[in-house]
């Protein structure tokens, strides 16, 4: 067991699992229900409903590694849960940001 030690399962952790996921029942889930057509977007090349989650992985990955470089992780916020309650990392901000890129891109892209 100490093998794994290194690993960090927090909730945020799982959150992040949990999303990845549900990204993939979504994804699949309209892959059955709406056959793909390609997309001409402002890339101009022929994109699929996976070519832009992988675009979109790709830029959520660069995102949280420059915020963590340039801005950290430190607690932004403490919210009133449990008895020493449950602190908010400046990270959480970067994934907002990542959403509003993945969305820009299944729209744009």
């Amino acid at each position: 067991m100490d093998s794994i030690a290194w690993m960090a399962w927090t909730l945020p952790t799982a959150i992040f699992f949990a999303c990845i996921a549900l990204t993939l029942t979504v994804m699949t889930w309209l892959a059955v229900a709406y056959p793909e057509v390609e997309r001409f977007g402002i890339l101009r090349i022929p994109t699929t409903r996976g070519d832009r989650l992988f675009i979109s992985l790709i830029l959520a990955a660069i995102i949280h590694l420059l915020w963590i470089g340039l801005v950290g992780t430190d607690t932004i916020a403490t919210l009133p849960i449990g008895e020493e309650g449950f602190e908010v990392s400046s990270l959480w901000l970067a994934t907002l940001i990542s959403l509003g890129v993945a969305v820009a891109v299944f729209r744009t892209v």
